[in-house]
């Protein structure tokens, strides 16, 4: 088990064809961790070992590899560069304490480099900028290096300057120590030095004091404020290189080794009994380890990664589990080298291994009794109702699905209440291309998909006030049950406590809260007009109509409603006919509350030439957006952020690669839910009454 501080655990992201999993490559083939030189165009990728990622030729999963070099042991995860993916790239960086942000010395600052660079802040951990592909034709490093400062500030500073660029790219001089000699370095050598020094000493008032009185620091104060100064986002360093023609891997390395910070740093922090610790990165102390990632194999089944913080993971050992009242059985634990796992007995704090078979483990648990911050991946925006086209393969498409869900956070199923089909949910339409390329060929499972569904919402805009007597009488027992309601607007983000005032409810009893749709339920029935027993059933009716709707069928949210009085008779009630008379009265009265649809809204970051902004930007007017704002992503390149219904850009990317000749890129988030105008409105509901009258015939 290595020393901790001997320990480098690195994720290289940034947008794609930057050159990341050659960088991998690389780094293993330089290290002597694999025999025979490796590359993605060969197709024999250490890291891109996914049958979908060769035919494509780009990442689609992190990978995870390990080598040493200089004295450490490093542990290094290759991330997907398109924003499709970037789900992979969020667990990865709680994985690891540096992220290495790889630009393309050609293409500049992409909108995925900027959206990870982003990512790795959120998760409290340092940050390296590498310049890779220092050898292409047409790169200017001083504008590059100028727009990466403008970007993201005077914290960028080069940790090494290229001799060169493009076929004369020869390799790097150092800023830390720098040489006599710096003839052909792209920018001033001791200018770029003096002010890393600078930044370097900053981090101690004495050593500051020392270094103006004209004495320099030793390597050793140099180091420790290095890794300080990284790891406070006080310095993010800025090294060159070429994949290809391996100038500047070695050096690129060699900083690695120098300035990560050792992993369990008093940085991390977690919860246990709802106090606070320092994690310590103490192997004799209690277990700390989170899984970060999982992946099922046709092979060997499902594989967990996990990342070790405090403690000592053990194979065949039974760890204490947040939410496991026995405990998981760890079988196996492996080292990751790509797609090869190599057993190992156990390990320590800053080891990153895996684990089979284990359907007990999810992404995102936490092994032992503290309990890591949750890793918060983005929500999938796009959707595909998806059926099986061979007759009977229903449960196997079902469990193939499940599958992929299991190993990617950022694809979500759900069954559609009112066409009962399965709708998988992802960050794109190539996310969901991809997802179904792996159902054909790992499960044997083909689909037919319409086309992407909008995740709108129901909600009223108008309190109303309504009941309904649900009675039937056929022979026998009746059944019977009158329920008298008011609906309020529940605006998101409104606490329930404040919202049931006396003043708004007088007669106020209870409440119940559901956080997925918003939903406030107020009992305020007096004198037992509806005994106890059946609020529970009126409560269940009400929770249906949420999810079926009342208007097109989408869910409903953002809305109060109060059960205030009633009637019931002594024989013929009953839950089922209190259900449906609840269903009922929430249908008849939310009709009645100037119903409306919801539209969810993203942010957009669209990258393009500059001088496709005019063109893009009258699109986006057009598609009801509405841009925020305009920056420099380097070179000639533009970044557009706007808001836009997601309605209008389901579509986008083959929109997009038409009006820029495939030169745009663009990722986005959920911002919130906007209510929809009357004019789509309207096309909308006659569109899901049409779809319903088909259904009906």
């Amino acid at each position: 088990m290595p020393n901790i501080a001997d320990i480098r655990n690195i994720a290289l992201c940034g947008h794609g064809s930057a050159g990341k999993t050659s960088l991998a490559d690389r780094f293993l083939s330089i290290t002597g961790a694999i025999p025979n030189p490796v590359s993605v165009d060969a197709g024999n990728s250490i890291c891109d070992f996914d049958e979908e990622e060769k035919h494509h030729k780009f990442s689609v999963e992190a990978s995870v590899i390990h080598f040493d070099h200089a004295g450490k042991r490093f542990n290094v995860i290759d991330t997907p560069g398109y924003p499709d993916f970037i789900g992979q790239a969020v667990g990865a960086l709680r994985a690891v304490d540096t992220a290495a942000i790889v630009i393309n010395a050609h293409a500049g600052i992409a909108v995925n480099t900027r959206r990870t660079f982003a990512e790795a802040g959120k998760a409290g951990i340092g940050r390296v900028i590498v310049i890779n592909r220092m050898d292409s034709e047409n790169v200017d490093y001083p504008k590059l290096l100028e727009s990466i400062r403008e970007l993201w500030g005077n914290a960028c500073i080069p940790l090494n300057v290229p001799i060169g660029h493009g076929p004369d790219f020869k390799g790097v001089v150092s800023t830390l120590h720098p040489p006599a000699d710096t003839a052909g370095a792209l920018i001033d050598v001791a200018a770029a030095s003096t002010e890393l020094i600078e930044s370097i000493v900053e981090m101690d008032e004495e050593v500051t004091e020392r270094y103006f009185e004209g004495k320099l620091p030793t390597d050793e104060e140099i180091q420790r404020l290095m890794i300080e100064a990284v790891h406070a986002d006080h310095l993010i360093p800025i090294l060159c290189c070429s994949a290809k023609t391996d100038a500047g891997v070695t050096e690129l390395l060699d900083a690695l080794a120098l300035g990560a910070l050792p992993p369990g740093g008093n940085e991390r922090e977690a919860s246990h009994e709802g106090k606070t610790h320092k994690i310590d990165a103490d192997p004799n102390g209690p277990l700390v380890a989170q899984v970060f990632k999982s992946r099922i194999d046709p092979f060997v089944q499902k594989i967990s990664y996990i990342r070790v913080y405090n403690g000592t993971l053990s194979k065949d050992s039974t760890v204490q589990s947040l939410g496991h009242k026995k405990g998981v059985k760890i079988g196996a634990l492996f080292t990751v080298q790509g797609s090869e796992l190599k057993p190992i007995d156990s390990a320590g704090p800053g080891d990153i291994v895996a684990t089979t078979k284990n359907e007990e483990l999810h992404t995102g648990e936490h092994l032992g009794e503290f309990e890591l911050p949750t890793i918060a991946f983005p929500a999938p925006m796009v959707g595909l109702a998806v059926v099986p086209k061979a007759r009977g393969d229903e449960a196997k498409l079902s469990t193939a699905l499940h599958k992929i869900v299991e190993e990617d956070p950022t694809i979500h199923l759900d069954r559609d209440q009112q066409t009962k089909e399965l709708v998988m949910t992802g960050m794109s339409e190539l996310h969901l291309q991809l997802v179904q390329e792996r159902l054909k060929r790992r499960d044997k499972v083909e689909v037919d998909t319409k086309e992407p569904k909008i995740p709108y919402r129901e909600t009223i805009q108008q309190q109303g006030e309504g009941s309904y007597r649900h009675k039937k009488q056929s022979g026998g027992r009746g059944q019977f049950g009158e329920v008298h309601i008011r609906m309020y607007p529940f605006p998101g983000g409104t606490s329930p406590d404040d919202f049931c005032t006396k003043d708004r409810f007088p007669s106020h009893k209870n409440h119940h809260y559901d956080p997925k749709h918003n939903f406030l339920w107020v009992d305020s029935v007096v004198g037992g007009s509806i005994p106890g027993n059946f609020l529970p059933a009126i409560e269940k009716g009400f929770k249906e109509r949420l999810a079926r709707g009342v208007i097109a069928g989408y869910q409903v949210q953002d809305v109060c409603v109060e059960v205030h009085f009633g009637k019931h008779h002594p024989v013929d009630s009953s839950e089922q006919a209190f259900k449906t008379a609840g269903s009922m009265a929430f249908r008849n009265v939310f009709q009645e509350a100037k119903p409306g649809l919801l539209e969810p809204i993203v942010t957009i970051h669209i990258t393009i030439p500059g001088d496709k902004v005019g063109d893009i930007t009258s699109d986006l007017s057009t598609r009801r957006g509405r841009v925020l704002g305009m920056d420099s992503a380097g070179g000639e390149l533009q970044t557009i952020t706007a808001e836009i219904p997601l309605s209008e850009v389901t579509t986008y990317a083959r929109v997009l690669s038409s009006m820029t000749g495939g030169q745009g890129a663009y990722n986005m988030e959920f911002n919130r839910y906007d209510v929809v105008p009357g004019n789509v409105q309207k096309e909308i509901l006659e569109k899901a009454k049409m779809q319903e009258e088909e259904e009906e015939e």
